[in-house]
């Protein structure tokens, strides 16, 4: 497999122990992971079996040189992340849901280095030498107009350089206010119309491109939980209808029944074939992962991307209908292990597509 490339901020995630509440947890211990959207494919690839280099910008201190050593302990290049004197580290808070409880998530990220890291720091031309595959989200250029500048290059360079490039919309409201004359919404449908027209494989979940683009799925309302799958498939016609560059749309389609219970599938849409492919099936026909007692669902979306990324650069997974099947078992795993890297082998993710995820013991 040739080096795939991801690029974004990594941040420290703390979270109180367990399921408890920041207010019942501090003043006491936090337990601080690493992780960011980017980062977190980066590791899940690698984990899988995969080649990866992971690019950013980070204060060079002794807690970045952890973030370095923990990424290089998972097999993730780390040669081309910019150090600067710009900046600090960004930070945020994740407090598990359980139940009818939800997850919370509070951002620490102003003023961190990648989001004051011009473009031209980044040495793209080495960043893709012996690449065949470039990834971002829309979470990079949310940071800052300078992060938006630098992920446009990122992906204007990718495609220059003859990468794939891979975008997940990954939209995000509490971050998108660097233009505060605009809307979240507006926003990073601005900026996301100047990043698509370089980009290949588009990955979202199952509200993003209503919020980021105005393409809405019928008979769907994701804050109920209801979703009807079957219309998602024009979802991503439309997308390739407005960027006729992009090949392939992949979308996650998570039922939220509560925060401890989930059903989780996807569809990825070939232009090729002008065909929906759903994952997983039982027979001829969609049914999606029951997904009980979730132990961590923060970066399950990442782990998706991760798994589809990996299973398209690897021979004997790249069929459509492979490939999504895959990566929704890669990202069922995801959903049983704690922080945001997934933690799963290819081994693993397979034992799940044949088993059909019966939990027994391994001996």
């Amino acid at each position: 497999m040739n080096t795939i490339v991801t690029f974004g901020e990594i941040m420290g995630r703390l979270c109180p122990p367990g399921f408890n509440r920041f207010r019942q947890a501090l003043p006491g211990d936090l337990n601080l992971t690493f992780a960011g959207a980017e980062a977190n494919v980066a590791a899940s690839i690698a984990m899988l079996g995969g080649s990866t280099r992971f690019v950013t910008a980070i204060p060079d201190n002794d807690i970045t040189q952890a973030c370095l050593s923990n990424l290089r302990g998972l097999n993730v290049e780390t040669s081309d992340i910019v150090l600067t004197d710009q900046g600090r580290l960004g930070l945020y808070f994740v407090e598990a849901g359980a139940n009818q409880r939800p997850s919370r998530v509070i951002y620490d990220r102003d003023q961190s280095s990648v989001s004051l890291t011009s473009p031209n720091a980044y040495d793209w031309e080495t960043i893709f030498t012996d690449a065949a595959w470039f990834h971002t989200t829309g979470i990079t250029p949310a940071l800052s107009e300078i992060s938006a500048e630098a992920t446009i290059a990122s992906v204007k360079h990718a495609k220059a350089a003859g990468l794939t490039v891979s975008c997940d919309l990954n939209f995000r409201k509490k971050l998108w206010k660097w233009n505060p004359t605009l809307s979240a919404s507006d926003l990073a449908g601005e900026t996301m119309q100047r990043i698509l027209p370089y980009v290949d494989l588009v990955i979202g979940n199952e509200e993003d491109a209503s919020d980021v683009l105005g393409i809405q799925a019928e008979n769907t309302d994701v804050h109920s939980g209801r979703i009807d799958a079957s219309k998602y498939t024009s979802v991503a016609q439309e997308i390739v209808r407005q960027f006729p560059n992009v090949s392939k749309v992949a979308i996650t389609l998570r039922e939220s029944i509560s925060a401890s219970h989930n059903n989780w599938g996807a569809l990825l849409y070939d232009k090729e074939a002008d065909y929906g492919y759903f994952a997983p099936n039982s027979g001829n026909a969609y049914q999606p992962y029951e997904i009980r007692n979730i132990v961590d669902r923060v970066g399950g979306g990442d782990s998706f991307g991760a798994g589809l990324i990996y299973a398209l650069n690897t021979s004997g997974l790249q069929e459509p209908q492979t490939a999504i099947s895959f990566a929704v078992a890669s990202s069922c795993l995801a959903h049983s292990v704690y922080g945001d890297f997934n933690f799963s082998t290819r081994a693993e993710v397979e034992a799940l597509l044949n088993s059909g995820g019966s939990g027994r013991v391994v001996r």
